[in-house]
C-alpha cells in the first residue's frame, strides 16, 4: 500500500489548545505507513478575492499541502456558536481552488458541547465538495482536562477512540487510492 500523507488543520491559534493537543496525539498514534502533518494557518492573511491571483507564500504553502495530501483532518474550536475565524479564513482561501474538492475529511471535536461549529463546519465543507467521512468523526472530551499530548496518548480510553477513528479514516482514504483517477 502507498504511504498515506494526511494534513491536519487546527482552528485554534492558541499554543496549548486542546484541538492542537488532539491533532498531535493523532499524529503520534498514526498507523505505520501514515504521516500526519499539521498545517500552519496562523500566517494566512485575511481572505480577499482580489489577492487570489497573487503569490502569497502562506497561501501557496496551504494549497500545496492540501494538494499533495491524501486526506484532511480538521480540529477546530467553537467560538460564539460558530467556526473559528482562523479556520473559516483557511477554508475561504481553499474554496475556489482545485486542491480541496473530493478530499476525504475527518473531523475532530474536543468539546462535546461544541455542536454549532461542527454543524457549520460540515455545511461549509459540503459546499466545498469535501468527502466527509462521518464514520471517522472523533469526539475527545478534552475541555477542562488539562491533558497534553502525552496525557491523551497515555489514556487507554482516548488511545482506543483515536485508534478506531484513524483506522476508519485510513481505510476510507485507502479505498480512494485504489481508484486510478484518485490514486
Amino acid at each position: 500500500m502507498k504511504k498515506l500523507n494526511l494534513v491536519a488543520f487546527c482552528g485554534s491559534l492558541r499554543t496549548d489548545s486542546y484541538n492542537k493537543v488532539a491533532l498531535h496525539a493523532l499524529a503520534e498514534l498514526a498507523p505505520d505507513g501514515c504521516d500526519i502533518r499539521l498545517a500552519d494557518i496562523s500566517s494566512l492573511p485575511l481572505f480577499n478575492p482580489d489577492l487570489e491571483n497573487q503569490t502569497i507564500p502562506a497561501v501557496a504553502a496551504l494549497k500545496q499541502s492540501v494538494g499533495t495530501a491524501h486526506g484532511i483532518i480538521i480540529a477546530s474550536p467553537e467560538y460564539a456558536h460558530g467556526i473559528s475565524g482562523p479556520m473559516k479564513n483557511a477554508l475561504d482561501w481553499l474554496v475556489s481552488g482545485t486542491e480541496f474538492p473530493y478530499k476525504p475529511v475527518m473531523l475532530v471535536n474536543t468539546s462535546p458541547r461544541a455542536s454549532h461549529a461542527q454543524a457549520q463546519l460540515k455545511e461549509v465543507l459540503n459546499t466545498m465538495s469535501a468527502n466527509i467521512i462521518d464514520a471517522a468523526q472523533l469526539t475527545l472530551p478534552l475541555l477542562g482536562s488539562n491533558l497534553n499530548c502525552q496525557g491523551v496518548v497515555a489514556s487507554v480510553e482516548f488511545k482506543r477512540a483515536i485508534g478506531l477513528a484513524l483506522s476508519t479514516f485510513v481505510d476510507a482514504v485507502s479505498v480512494g487510492l485504489d481508484d486510478p483517477i484518485n490514486g
